[in-house]
């Protein structure tokens, strides 16, 4: 009988630290403003290997060269 205590206190731990990271995450991906996002999706169409910036110049420079350079895509 003991075996199963720790078990199912076992489990109830993995469940509850499962839902700790779950909500982590979820918090560090709701932190992104719509901008950055955008930014960031530029910046991997574009195949720009290095993050931008924190005040996003480096993302909204390439994504605007690709622009220039590929005027029929909007």
């Amino acid at each position: 009988m003991r075996v199963w205590k720790v078990l199912g206190l076992a489990g109830v731990v993995g469940v509850a630290a499962t839902g700790a990271m779950v909500a982590r995450a979820e918090r560090a991906r709701r932190s992104y403003t719509p901008d950055e996002i955008r930014e960031r999706l530029h910046s991997r169409l574009t195949g720009g290997d290095a993050p931008p910036a924190p005040d996003g110049t480096s993302a909204a420079a390439s994504a605007e060269d690709a622009r220039r350079a590929r005027p029929d895509a909007s």
